[in-house]
């Protein structure tokens, strides 16, 4: 998400200043008017920051029920039990009795609701601890208060609150009205558990709280939005992006039994940011409708300035570009260029990988309705503060008079954190005189007019001692970047996204330069899960893994040599200006964490065992989101297939809130790293996505998916250390663990993705 005020070409080209990209990039921050200020980190440092107010988060019913509010977005990640979990923990509440609500979009109230970048537990973990601890303390001292005792004679405990030495006692729902009545302790006073306390915080049973309304069809998706006289839209979008309507025609449709209207929605000025993207709207009486009244249109189109695109054409231009000397240097620590030259030898390699859709299986959909000069909607959406204010902006209301009521969404991965869709819906009810419509994205919009993941060519040269061990390091990285959806033409990376495994790289060799040549944007490039820590890490996983073959090295040995002892580095030593938004002396990069993964993940696999013909075992790992993470996948190759028998991968994310939903976030990573690995990708021609449905961007199957996968924790029992990310960063290495793999298994290298038919030629 981005939130864009008085922002300047340079502001996000250098991704600095207080309004340039906070989302985005989140740099530390200071106070535009107080620069002498210490820097923000974290929460602290995200547009509204953070909350922990009981009366925000907690309500009980008289009969004792607690409602806890979830003001992040659930996509199944599971947030919603994990922010119930740390509320109820130190509430001391019965989980049997609690519940959760889903907070609209209001950052003011709830404090940032961004679900993106692996943060909602990093940041919210202590506010929602503190929020509980503070609503279990008022019990008490309403209880006090009722029983005229000192509140430090009275416990709470399992939902029940005692005095001993009297021998009361009262349910929850007994003293919250009057609980409710009083004063909010200090933070400063108030007490938490210690992890031996724990009742919920750290369990491996505790399951999702909403997983029997999900399964028994009672919770809402987008998809499911309703309202009275409810309308439903589909739109017919520039094929191209800044393209336009140059004409058309709607007889045809009109004829179509239940079309009510077309409506022409203008094309927005380029960079359009997450406003969208123009067209013609059939509104109907029912969806059915609406889509054969689109089949029915003829529509000439205005390509605009991108209509030549083509990926294999831009695919040779980007790399020249990565093997130019043309790039702007982002590190450079030591003299890689002149120990190049004195290198004993030097080894080189390229790879490459397409554009990727987020392809939630829900596509996007949203519910507006406009009365009395407020405009409701119901949708999707990962950023629902960002969509309040778009949608207000557009339809020209004040933010407090748009409400915006977030459903549980289908999948994300990145694509609903832009509201654009959402900004079609209220456009659309505005257009039927605030009559409730609903825009339906169908899969093949989806595919075709999506935010897409960056087309990436990464081009590696390192210099070798006599040994085999590089002495030397440069790194050229060319893609389009996040930020040509907020500024006109920018070429270059923005500091968020260099820092996600290249500026940030923390490998022991003396000399690294690493540069960032210019790329131009010919779609809208938008956040997919883990982001440009996806083409970096394959790179560098990749080329390690290159580098050890040549030397004649165990990979396994060679990645740990190369990565060196255990210590700790501060990114901005290396150039990373950015740390994920965190503290780096809070969060310095652990090498030591970085080792115990890999040799978790190498042990568990039995790395080292023979093999028998055409099996391999790959090893990839990567630091993302403040999080380590490896991957050993056990590969089979038979007739140019590639079958997957199992996978290790060990994570340490620091404190464990809930191992379950860490597994299942490894596990949904190792899935869509198959994809990434072995046949997703979307391709362009005359400047048109040319992927429509999952025939064609094919994502696993169960037949492709690996039988086994295997998820090791590591650490995480000291919750006196700060957590890390879950939901992104088990992405990184898993494809280049594949790719790894498959050489091992048949000695043909892959630096392109996807793997397709390369093993077939």
């Amino acid at each position: 998400m981005a939130v864009l005020e008085n922002l300047s070409r340079r502001a996000v080209l250098l991704g600095m200043g207080a309004g340039a990209l906070v989302l985005a990039v989140n740099l530390p921050a200071r106070a535009q008017d107080a620069p002498e200020e210490p820097l923000k980190f974290g929460a602290d440092a995200m547009p509204h920051g953070w909350k922990d107010d009981p009366n925000i988060f907690v309500a009980i019913d008289p009969d004792g029920t607690v409602t806890v509010t979830v003001h992040r977005s659930e996509m199944g990640q599971g947030v919603r039990t994990s922010i119930a979990m740390a509320v109820a923990d130190e509430l001391e509440a019965d989980w049997a009795r609690v519940k959760v609500a889903q907070a609209p979009g209001d950052e003011p109230t709830y404090g940032n609701q961004d679900t993106d970048g692996s943060r909602s537990l990093r940041h919210f973990f202590d506010p929602m601890r503190r929020a509980g601890a503070a609503a279990r303390q008022m019990l008490r001292e309403a209880a006090a208060a009722e029983w005229g005792v000192p509140v430090e004679e009275v416990t709470a405990e399992n939902h029940i609150l005692r005095h001993a030495a009297s021998g009361r006692e009262a349910g929850y729902g007994d003293m919250a009205t009057r609980a409710a009545e009083g004063p909010v302790p200090a933070r400063e006073g108030l007490v938490l558990k210690s992890p031996d306390q724990f009742r919920y915080i750290g369990r491996d049973d505790i399951g999702l709280i909403d997983n029997p309304d999900i399964v028994t069809g009672a919770t809402t998706y987008g998809m499911d939005a309703k309202a009275e006289g409810m309308l439903f839209a589909v739109i017919a979008r520039p094929p191209v992006v800044g393209g336009r309507v140059a004409s058309h025609d709607d007889t045809e449709a009109l004829k179509v039994p239940g079309v009510q209207r077309v409506v022409v929605i203008d094309a927005p000025p380029q960079p359009s940011e997450f406003q969208p993207l123009g067209g013609v709207a059939v509104i109907a009486t029912n969806t059915w409708a609406a889509m054969r009244g689109r089949e029915a249109l003829s529509i000439e189109w205005e390509d605009g300035p991108h209509a030549a695109y083509d990926s294999e054409a831009f695919r040779a231009e980007l790399e020249q570009a990565a093997r130019s000397t043309d790039g702007v240097a982002v590190r450079n620590q030591g003299d890689a260029l002149a120990a190049l030259q004195e290198a004993t030898r030097t080894f080189e390699a390229e790879y490459y990988i397409p554009h990727l859709a987020q392809a939630p299986m829900e596509p996007p959909a949203a519910l507006a309705m406009i009365r009395d000069g407020r405009c409701d909607v119901w949708a999707c959406v990962q950023a629902p503060q960002v969509t309040r204010v778009r949608v207000a902006e557009k339809l020209g209301l004040d933010p407090q008079n748009v409400t915006v009521n977030v459903t549980l969404l289908g999948g994300g991965f990145g694509r609903k954190s832009k509201p654009d869709f959402v900004v079609e819906a209220a456009v659309l009810s505005r257009e039927m005189d605030g009559a409730p419509v609903k825009v339906v994205w169908t899969r093949e919009d989806d595919l075709h007019h999506s935010y897409f993941h960056t087309v990436s060519a990464e081009h590696l040269k390192a210099g070798l001692d006599d040994n085999g061990r590089p002495t030397a390091w440069l790194h050229r990285t060319a893609a389009p970047t996040i930020g040509s959806i907020f500024a006109p033409d920018p070429k270059q990376k923005l500091p968020f996204e260099l820092g996600m495994g290249l500026t940030n790289m923390p490998l022991d060799i003396p000399n690294v330069r690493a540069e960032n040549p210019q790329a131009q944007a010919h779609t809208r490039i938008g956040w997919y899960r883990s982001v440009s820590n996806i083409p970096h890490a394959f790179a560098i996983q990749s080329f390690i893994a290159e580098l050890a073959h040549e030397a004649g090295r165990d990979h396994r040995d060679y990645l740990l040599e190369v990565i060196g002892p255990a210590r700790r580095i501060d990114p901005t030593e290396q150039g990373d200006v950015w740390n994920y938004g965190e503290d780096p002396a809070r969060y310095p990069i652990d090498t030591g964490r970085l080792r115990r993964v890999i040799e978790a993940a190498t042990d568990a696999a039995g790395w080292g065992r023979e093999m028998p013909e055409g099996s391999g075992l790959g090893l990839a790992a990567h630091y993302s989101f403040v999080t380590y993470v490896a991957v050993v996948a056990e590969t089979e190759v038979s007739d140019g297939n590639v079958l997957i028998p199992r996978v290790h991968i060990a994570v340490d994310c620091g404190p464990h809130v809930n191992p379950d939903r860490i597994r299942s976030q490894m596990e949904g990573a190792v899935i869509m790293g198959v994809g990434q690995a072995l046949m997703s990708r979307i391709t362009f021609a005359n400047g048109r996505a040319q992927q429509d449905n999952f025939d064609s961007y094919l994502v696993p199957r169960m037949d492709s998916s690996p039988r086994e996968i295997h998820v090791h924790l590591v650490g995480g029992g000291d919750y006196g250390q700060p957590l890390g990310g879950v939901g992104e960063p088990g992405l990184p290495p898993v494809t280049p663990a594949i790719t790894n793999a498959i050489f091992a298994a048949t000695g043909k290298r892959i630096r392109a993705l996807p793997v397709a038919d390369q093993l077939r030629s």
